[in-house]
């Protein structure tokens, strides 16, 4: 039995189908959105629809962007020269963020994924393949994440691109900065003994 009206249930129900958002946070959401001004709710309807309207994907890299192409790829200042390869959109602000990686990147929009029916023509390797074939690139960096799926995305992804004569690269994972050995997984450990450099 619900404690609200069929039209406060409904909007709980649409945040609640919100990644991470819970019963307690839905209601937190709708009741603020309905204690909210006209104008301010209004405004926030009006953000979602422009997100939706304007919103595309880059016809190089398939970054989501108003322009296209996306802002990154229309850098001069890039170096042409290396992409990295992220399973998602919210990995190139991650890497971004790092302010170390100055070339191009190529959003796979998913990983393969045999138990979810992903294979490898459900995300965009062909597409990544036809940049190559430019002779443009000399590294990709492989920056898929450290899941089964993940891995196994990259694996493919280097058994495709080696003989066209690419420098395949992995981003290394391991221990983070500031962690302690003692409470690191050992599948952490391993890759982190995996890719130790020299000093």
């Amino acid at each position: 039995m619900s404690y609200y009206s069929p039209s406060i249930e409904k909007l709980i129900e649409s945040f609640k189908r919100l990644p991470s958002i819970g019963e307690k946070t839905a209601v937190r959401l709708a009741f603020y959105m309905l204690n909210s001004s006209d104008e301010e709710a209004n405004k926030f309807i009006q953000s979602i629809q422009d997100a939706k309207r304007n919103l595309k994907l880059c016809s190089k890299c398939f970054n989501i962007s108003d322009t296209d192409p996306c802002p990154i790829c229309s850098n001069i200042n890039r170096d042409l020269t290396k992409i990295c390869v992220v399973e998602d959109v919210k990995d190139i602000i991650a890497m971004e963020r790092t302010h170390e990686f100055k070339g191009l990147y190529h959003v796979l929009h998913g990983s393969i994924s045999p138990m979810d029916g992903i294979g490898p023509d459900d995300i965009k390797i062909k597409e990544l393949l036809s940049r190559l074939m430019e002779g443009t690139v000399k590294e990709v960096i492989l920056a898929t994440n450290p899941r089964v799926e993940g891995e196994a995305t990259s694996m493919y992804i280097a058994k495709l691109i080696k003989p066209m004569g690419v420098r395949v690269t992995r981003i290394a994972h391991g221990i983070p900065i500031g962690g302690d050995i003692e409470y690191t997984d050992e599948f952490t450990l391993g890759k982190a003994l995996e890719g130790r450099v020299d000093l």
